[in-house]
């Protein structure tokens, strides 16, 4: 099958094609065609080389991707919940050619979920990752209705969501934006909008004088955002910053693999998107032999939603 891939890091120029032998669905898996792959800020740092520590072991070409859609084309033992031809997105962890920038993939059936019914391939693809990372943060800060979140990075892919689920789940919203991207956060039901900047903090103290209950770090500001928060609050982060906090604010890095298997919490997304709930952004869709020009698209920055490489 036709992979894009890195044999060598480096920029969105080393992307590039590769033939490597057709996976099959085992015992508890199913296989997806895949028609749709979102490029995401983790898929740029396996490629440049930022995780190649964790990849030193794992044989090349090195496959991006964590997020796909698709048909189920194979179906293995044991498992009931698809059928052939089923559409569905998928959330995978990337090794070697196991990743979604791929002509088939094969993963744990629990990964997979029906795509919403009002989504186009292109856009389903782009909620597993992202949409998960936001529900863990969530559940995480296990916060109660009509409890007060910050969220920077609002107006990014996971920012954006937390906006979405947050409101859904009965709390009040403060969150950044700059002028340009003001219009979009309160689009996706921000209760509060300020301006973004090192400077946030003083913006949500602002609003809340008392501090907010908890932060969802989407910007990765963590540090500056804790006297922000109210004593004994908490903070959610991406990238696995864990502190040092003050004054009781507990700080919970959110590494999505831990989702990797929650059926649940995707299945409730999909229910979530057919509902008008949570909404699903494609800043433009790619064939994937033009990995690279996504990648380089992505890195220039100034673009909502996701790049989609399509097949």
């Amino acid at each position: 099958m036709r992979v894009t891939g890195v044999e060598q890091y480096g920029g969105p120029d080393a992307l590039r094609e590769f033939e490597v032998p057709e996976p099959h669905a085992g015992a508890g898996e199913i296989r997806i065609a895949v028609r749709a792959a979102a490029v995401n800020p983790t898929d740029t740092l396996l490629r440049s080389g930022a995780r190649a520590t964790m990849l030193a072991d794992i044989p090349t070409p090195h496959v991006p991707g964590m997020d796909a859609a698709g048909v189920v084309d194979e179906v293995g033992e044991g498992v009931d919940r698809f059928a052939l031809g089923d559409d569905v997105m998928a959330i995978l962890l990337p090794r070697a050619t196991h990743g979604g920038y791929a002509q088939y993939v094969v993963i744990p059936a629990e990964s997979a979920v029906k795509m919403p019914v009002n989504a186009t391939h292109a856009e389903a693809s782009t909620l597993p990752m992202n949409g998960l990372t936001a529900q863990l943060a969530l559940d995480l800060l296990d916060l109660s209705p009509g409890s007060t979140l910050g969220v920077t990075g609002a107006a990014g892919a996971f920012g954006g969501y937390v906006v979405e689920l947050a409101k859904a789940r009965g709390l009040r919203v403060v969150a950044d934006a700059s002028p340009a991207d003001e219009e979009l956060v309160r689009s996706l039901g921000a209760d509060v909008v300020v301006a973004r900047g090192d400077d946030v903090a003083d913006r949500f103290l602002a609003e809340c004088p008392d501090g907010l209950d908890a932060i969802a770090d989407g910007s990765l500001q963590a540090p500056m955002l804790l006297r922000a928060i109210r004593d004994g609050g908490a903070i959610a982060t991406v990238r696995g910053w864990d502190g040092p906090t003050e004054r009781d604010i507990t700080a919970h890095p959110v590494w999505v693999r831990d989702y990797v298997r929650a059926t649940d919490s995707l299945d409730e997304l999909r229910r979530l998107v057919e509902d008008g709930r949570v909404t699903l952004r494609v800043a433009a869709e790619i064939p994937a032999a033009d990995a690279s020009t996504a990648h380089a698209a992505l890195e220039a920055g100034g673009r909502r939603g996701r790049f989609v490489l399509t097949r």
